[in-house]
């Protein structure tokens, strides 16, 4: 028991840390996991019929939110897409530029920011958040809808404009979501599971649901 109440006490304690901290640290940590999404970045497969690669950055922007909160966890992502726009070579395959952010895969970067900001607020905003099955839910939205529809569209334009491609909705599912469907899974499990075992189930910044999370019983 008293391991158990070490461990909860060291959660909330963490949370709460990261929560109160200034913003010149919060900027550090922010950076630290845009490096975590660069280097996860660099694990990548290619499919040889689409120009986006399978890569470990979703499972990272997923987290991101997550370990840093409501606004520093789309900092953190916005970071990682600017600094690699300026031309830092952390984009898969050590990539970078401007260049690369307009091209076939710049719109799920983009959607990783909005993944990290949606996360991140209701993390920070509701303890039931936290929960396995309610995370993974909230995942699984992030994923397919704020990560893979400006990915499909930014896609759909530059197969257009840039090589001239005209593609049916079909093809475009084809090359930038079906193939991801069982990783994007697998990662969203994956993350929720580590958010329910470090994420506090106690109110550390006034949570709106503070007073109701010990009637629920969602594992």
């Amino acid at each position: 028991m008293e391991i158990v109440t070490t461990i909860n006490r060291a959660k909330y304690d963490a949370f709460k840390w990261r929560y109160e901290l200034s913003i010149p640290r919060k900027l550090v940590l922010a950076l630290g996991v845009a490096c975590l999404v660069g280097l996860m970045a660099q694990v990548r497969f290619y499919l040889p019929w689409s120009p986006v690669p399978i890569t470990g950055q979703t499972f990272a922007a997923l987290l991101a939110g997550v370990l840093l909160g409501r606004w520093w966890g789309g900092t953190s992502l916005a970071i990682y897409a600017g600094l690699g726009a300026a031309g830092l070579p952390w984009f898969a395959s050590l990539n970078s530029g401007l260049g690369y952010l307009a091209g076939p895969t710049g719109g799920y970067i983009i959607g990783f920011i909005l993944a990290a900001l949606f996360l991140g607020y209701f993390t920070d905003k509701y303890i039931r958040s936290r929960s396995f099955f309610s995370m993974l839910g909230l995942m699984l939205f992030a994923n397919f809808i704020l990560i893979h529809i400006p990915g499909l569209i930014q896609l759909h334009f530059w197969l257009s404009l840039v090589k001239g491609e005209a593609v049916a909705l079909s093809q475009l599912l084809m090359m930038g979501t079906i193939p991801f469907i069982a990783g994007d899974v697998t990662k969203a499990i994956a993350a929720a599971a580590i958010t329910r075992g470090v994420a506090p189930k106690q109110a550390y910044n006034g949570e709106v649901d503070k007073d109701k999370w010990v009637n629920w019983r969602i594992p």
